[in-house]
């Protein structure tokens, strides 16, 4: 990691400077590529497909579609383990998430009139699950659960082919033990393309969800503005992670949490703040330790290249700069997290204390690891089952409640000029009398 940045010794642009996620720092070349992809997969379709296939993925594909040979096959050709741990870490999931869903209120707001909300499943849904450097079964399982939970019948996922043309087989795995049945092999902008506007082989989606690299990131942005393109779950791009470490915290346990996140991807960030030098000294030693045994340490290495230790006067500015950042993952590897956690206004997921490394939160704990990246959690938040649904309002008023509220509809009406909204209640009324 670079070297150790005094909070309180730098100005302005400088502090916002260092918080700038390395994706950033290149959005507008990477706009301007995933544009021109859009068009060509839009233009071209399943043609398309190959020839970026044959590109980005070093495979052309006659079919996308993974078959259910394929799919049945999956199965057997991971370890009882791997099996074992995914249909443990589904049920977990399921679990929290199950219980997060909230019940569709019905409430007399005057005698007489009812209102209510009701959800209904969104009808077709893409997924998106990652495999660039490595596969992510996981991701599965965050998408699908909650998808299945909702109620969505038509789900869709992609995940990009390995180089012989067959895709993951945990992936599989884990899609077909939630229940997903239609499965393409594309990967990249491509794949968030063909989801949105549709081709001859891949259905055209409402709504599509799932974390990716920059440029899967930035494809969602753009079929998100699209005419003909498709709705999406939030800005889920490179990983990220900020720990706020006090001097009693362990700095092996801090290093590790930093280089999991790290080792995702070269465009990956990780912050290190805390107000105790000897903890901030002991985690750069530790970090380069780690490092010496790591197997994705070259990848790790770029990430720190871009990431940050920041000495802070106290916590409480730690907490002040975390929220400014707006982290996908917070750490308070501190004494009393949970008397700390009043102070978190803006972050995706939070982990209290020693003895919760994120690591969990991407596997089995039970929340979801699609979490808003790039500052978004100041004003969105993570996925959940309500994320595959809309929320549609009710109301149900008889006389009785026309006549409570209808003067105060009338009143507004002709403050704002709208007659025709004022008459739509007074011939009612009148119609009462």
């Amino acid at each position: 990691m670079s070297r150790v940045v005094q909070w309180e010794a730098i100005d302005e642009p400088a502090r916002a400077e260092m918080l700038r996620r390395p994706a950033q720092q290149v959005g507008a070349e990477t706009a301007a590529t995933v544009a021109e992809l859009l068009v060509e997969v839009r233009d071209g379709g399943d043609d398309a497909l190959r020839r970026l296939g044959a590109r980005f993925d070093g495979v052309a594909l006659d079919a996308f579609e993974v078959t259910p040979a394929e799919m049945a096959a999956a199965a057997d050709s991971i370890t009882p383990e791997l099996r074992a741990a995914i249909i443990e870490a589904a049920g977990r999931i399921e679990c929290f998430h199950r219980a997060g869903m909230v019940a569709a209120p019905a409430v007399e707001t005057a005698p007489g009139v009812v209102c209510e909300r009701m959800s209904r499943p969104i009808r077709r849904v893409g997924l998106y699950v990652p495999a660039g450097s490595a596969p992510l079964p996981s991701t599965a399982l965050m998408l699908a659960v909650p998808a299945r939970l909702a109620g969505c019948e038509d789900v869709v996922l992609c995940t990009p082919p390995r180089r012989d043309g067959t895709a993951d087989p945990a992936v599989l795995f884990a899609a077909a033990h939630c229940g997903v049945r239609q499965v393409f092999k594309l990967g990249g902008a491509q794949a968030i393309a063909a989801m949105a506007f549709g081709t001859a082989s891949v259905p055209a989606c409402d709504k599509l969800f799932g974390p990716g690299n920059a440029w899967v990131t930035e494809a969602k942005r753009q079929v998100a503005m699209l005419e003909g393109g498709a709705a999406i779950d939030m800005p889920a791009g490179p990983s990220e992670v900020l720990v706020i470490a006090d001097a009693g915290a362990n700095p092996v346990f801090v290093a590790a949490d930093l280089l999991s996140q790290a080792e995702h991807g070269p465009d990956s960030q990780v912050i290190l703040l805390s107000d105790d030098d000897g903890l901030l000294a002991a985690v750069e030693i530790e970090i380069e330790r780690q490092l010496a045994d790591l197997p994705r340490a070259s990848i790790a290495r770029q990430a720190l290249a871009s990431s940050r230790m920041v000495r802070v006067a106290s916590i409480g500015e730690a907490f002040g700069v975390s929220n400014r950042y707006a982290p996908e993952h917070l750490i308070l590897a501190l004494r009393d997290p949970r008397g700390w956690l009043p102070q978190v206004h803006a972050a995706g997921s939070v982990f209290l204390g020693d003895w919760a490394p994120e690591a969990l939160g991407d596997y089995c704990s039970g929340t979801n690891h699609v979490l808003p990246t790039g500052g978004a959690a100041r004003w969105c938040s993570g996925l959940s089952a309500a994320s595959f649904q809309t929320a549609i309002t009710v109301q149900e008023v008889v006389p009785e409640g026309l006549r409570a509220i209808g003067r105060c509809a009338m009143e507004l009406a002709a403050a704002e000029g709208l007659d025709a909204h004022r008459r739509a209640v007074s011939r009612r009324l009148e119609a009462i009398a």
